[in-house]
Order: C-alpha cells, then sequence, then structure tokens
C-alpha cells in the first residue's frame, strides 16, 4: 500500500461549488476508484492561494491509470469551469513529495 498526494487549483471563488459537487459525487465513480484500490481519499483546501491538497491510499492502480474510464472523462468535464484542467478536461495535478511521516 503506497499513500500518494497531490495538488490542483481552483478557478477563484469556487470552493463551495467543489464542496456541492463532491458532495453529491456520482455512486458509480465512487466505485470505479474502490475498485481500483484507492482508499481514505482526503482533500484539503487552502484559501489564501485557491490550492486544493489531495491524498489517497493506493492499493492497486494509480487514480492516473483511470482518466482513460468514461466516468472519469466526464467527471472531469463537469468540474473543468471551476477548476484548472489540462486540453483533455483533466485537472492540473501536481504530485506532491513525502518529507515526513509520522504513524
Amino acid at each position: 500500500m503506497q499513500k500518494i498526494a497531490f495538488k490542483m487549483k481552483l478557478k477563484p471563488e469556487m470552493k463551495e461549488e467543489y464542496e456541492k459537487r463532491h458532495a453529491e459525487i456520482w455512486p458509480a465513480l465512487v466505485d470505479l476508484l474502490k475498485e481500483n484500490g484507492i482508499s481514505d481519499y482526503t482533500i484539503f483546501f487552502d484559501e489564501d492561494s485557491d490550492t486544493l491538497f489531495a491524498v489517497q491510499q493506493l492499493t492497486g492502480s494509480s487514480s492516473q491509470d483511470l482518466g482513460k474510464t468514461e466516468i472519469v472523462q466526464r467527471w472531469w468535464k463537469y468540474m473543468a469551469d471551476i477548476m484548472e484542467t489540462n486540453a483533455d478536461f483533466s485537472p492540473v495535478s501536481i504530485p506532491l513529495t513525502k518529507v515526513f511521516h509520522l504513524d
């Protein structure tokens, strides 16, 4: 099992909409994540920079591998109006390096 972290960027004034959409996350998307070994997935928000900070446990394939699935592509398009995205609508996601851990 590995833990990964990454950051993404919201467009200004979009925190409430981001929270709303995730409160209503599609059950099929949740199932896909869990079926592919993604668990303990948490996203934090930095108010000063509109930066999202995400952490997830992986026991299977990485979340980036799921970008080819229809449901993930639909989710990316659904979120594209409130986030910084790449040309394929995937969120601009920057991996973070672990520098400390305490159990």
